[in-house]
């Protein structure tokens, strides 16, 4: 099932606030909201985007560990972005001085801020149009650098801050370039 954007405008526009209550008044649910204040309900994955999704959280937390410069995240986490928005990347990371200058408070709740590195994995029922809207949302939120993934295409799209996005048909493998010195991410289990 693809993600429900709800579109409340003719009555409210949510604001971040309210966004945040509704949250949490309804942990079961995955939700995000677009810098429109446009509500989005987002379906659980299939078992084969949540093992590529576990993945690709592995892989980046591993190298996280050994460098130590910085905090992953997995999709559960919220970012408030500067734009307006309120989203969940499936990976996510930041330098570790934007995790020291958090208060105790801003670390458990939605984190104040835009990741540097970003990875959205899209599922069979992903929308192709909203997806790339998501990633722009990062891109003019600040967001370093980001990789949009989509195995049903065969495609990746990288997206450098201050850059058109690049795409690319099946690549054996992506770099975090100078935001993740020295990762690279063998990536051919997507596309098989």
């Amino acid at each position: 099932m693809a993600a429900l954007t709800l579109n409340l405008s003719s009555i409210a526009k949510i604001s971040r606030s309210q966004f945040r209550q509704i949250a949490n008044d309804n942990p079961e649910m995955k939700l995000e909201r677009d810098k429109q204040g446009n509500l989005i309900v987002m379906a659980p994955t299939g078992g084969e985007t949540g093992n590529w999704n576990s993945e690709l959280n592995l892989e980046v937390g591993l190298w996280n560990r050994t460098n130590q410069t910085g905090k992953t995240f997995d999709s559960s986490t919220g970012f408030e972005l500067p734009n307006g928005g309120d989203r969940s990347p499936d990976v996510a990371w930041i330098p570790l001085a934007k995790w020291e200058a958090l208060t105790p408070e801003e670390r458990r709740g939605f984190l104040p801020l835009c990741p540097d590195f970003a990875i959205e994995l899209m599922s069979r029922s992903d929308s192709w149009v909203q997806t790339q809207a998501k990633m722009a949302e990062y891109m003019e939120s600040g967001c370093r650098l980001a990789w949009l993934l989509d195995p049903k295409g065969k495609r990746a799209v990288i997206y450098r801050l201050g850059q058109p996005p690049e795409f690319l048909n099946s690549p054996d493998s992506l770099s975090g370039e100078d935001v993740l010195p020295g990762f690279i991410l063998d990536a051919r289990f997507l596309w098989s």
